[in-house]
Order: C-alpha cells, then structure tokens, then sequence
C-alpha cells in the first residue's frame, strides 16, 4: 500500500468540493496513462455528495470513464433503496457518462444469478485482470463498520476467489444484495472512504487506531499497490488521537 492518508475536514461542505477534486484528479491521470478512467461507487451520502459537487466543476468530461457499484440492493432501479436508481436521477442526468460505461445489475435476477451476471459484467470490463483494477473506488462505512455489503462476523468476510458476491440475510434491509469483495476492493489504484457525522466517531477511532475487539470490516481494506484516504469531517474525527491532515480552504488532494 501507498501508505494512508486521514484527511480532516470542518464539515461535509468543506469536503465535498475536495473529494470532487479527487475524482477529477485520479480521473485525468487515469485517461493519460490508460485511455480511460474506471470509478467504482457506493450508495448512502455519497450520492448527494458527487451529485452536487461534480457536476459544478467546470468542463468536467466524464466521456471515457467506466462506473461499477460497489455494492447495490437487489430492487428494481425505481425503488428509493436503489443506488444505481439514486445516482441515475441526480448525478447520471447532469453529466456524461456514455450508458455504456454505467455496469448495472440485472435486478430481475435471483441475487445468486445477479452476483454472477454482475462479475461476468465486470470481467467484460477489465478482461486483462484476475480480480477488476479501479481507479478508485469511493466506500461509506456504517457505524458498524461495514463497508460495502461487508458485515462484521458475516461469512463473506473471508471470500477469496469470488469477484462479485451474493448476501441474502444482510442485518441491514434490502436483505438482498451483492458486493465486491475484499480481493477486488483491495486490489484498486485508489481507495477513498468517506465518512461524516458524530455517529461514526466511536467507530472511526476504532477502525483507524485498532482496539481490543474483533477488526472491522472497514479496517480490512488495505490496497495492496494502491492508495488509501479516509476523508472525515470534525464530528467523525472527534475521538482520534492519531496523527492527521488539515487542507487549508480549497486545497487539492
């Protein structure tokens, strides 16, 4: 791994506009070297997040980028619990992503045959790798330390072969889902989690400093090449103790 970076913000809205820079700047050094950019996301705060700041930066060209999920809900793509339904009604619209690049699941299918039409999709995708190389990959976490549909004690936890996996008792509804895997979370160029709020301070110091209990999910990505960030707001970051980054105004990760 690159090494990690905790990077502190006042409030949300100050780090929005730096986590827009982000994906613009792993954007355009992805398009340089490899001809297009491949951006894994994930639901919850994030969608409103990017749905405001990208689309305010100008001459944003979103024409060669390839967009996966993280993980998503098995629920037709109208349903509020969608997060592909989310992104396509407030960011999909405002900028342009060819739907080509936009790599869905087949909601229609049992979550089984949905986790297995989705690794097909992701391995159409990236053809040339074991496990799909993003650019970057934006992940939430609970305040249970789940990322992705990864849940603490959950069996998936130790999945090492499969790209895409299916869950059908997730503790938190939809029950049905799929998520990437750790190997596949792991093996990104850039990983970004964002997380905001006094509810995830507990579990923030926890996943960032290690504790007597059992790892969380959250602590077990660690990209093997690539970079690591946690962008956090003072209410999230209110129990750390390490030692952290505080952009001045503006300032560009």
């Amino acid at each position: 791994m690159a090494g990690r970076r905790v990077v502190v913000f006042p409030s949300a809205a100050e780090l929005g506009p730096a986590l827009a820079h982000l994906v613009t700047a792993r954007a355009d050094k992805a398009i340089a070297s490899r001809g297009r950019f491949t951006l894994g996301l994930s639901g919850g705060s994030l969608v409103s997040m990017l749905s405001k700041e990208l689309p305010a930066l100008p001459e944003l060209d979103c024409s060669k980028w390839v967009v996966g999920f993280c993980d998503e809900r098995l629920v037709s793509f109208d349903h509020p619990e969608s997060t592909y339904g989310l992104y396509k009604s407030q960011l999909f619209s405002k900028v342009n992503i060819p739907d080509s690049g936009i790599l869905t699941i087949d909601s229609t299918l049992p979550v089984d045959e949905c986790a297995e039409d989705y690794t097909r999709k992701l391995k159409e995708a990236f053809p040339d790798d074991d496990f799909p190389v993003f650019d970057l990959l934006l992940l939430g976490m609970g305040p249970d330390g789940h990322t992705c549909s990864l849940f603490p004690d959950h069996p998936l936890l130790e999945e090492k072969k499969k790209v895409v996996a299916p869950i059908s008792d997730s503790p938190k509804p939809p029950p049905q889902r799929v998520t990437m895997t750790f190997p596949v979370v792991n093996s990104a160029r850039c990983v970004a989690f964002v997380s905001t709020g006094g509810s995830k301070a507990a579990v923030l110091k926890e996943v960032l400093e290690g504790g007597e209990g059992p790892v969380f999910p959250a602590a077990r990505v660690v990209p093997t090449g690539g970079e690591l960030f946690w962008l956090v707001d003072d209410p999230a970051a209110a129990s750390l103790t390490i030692q952290v980054e505080r952009p001045g105004s503006g300032a560009k990760l």
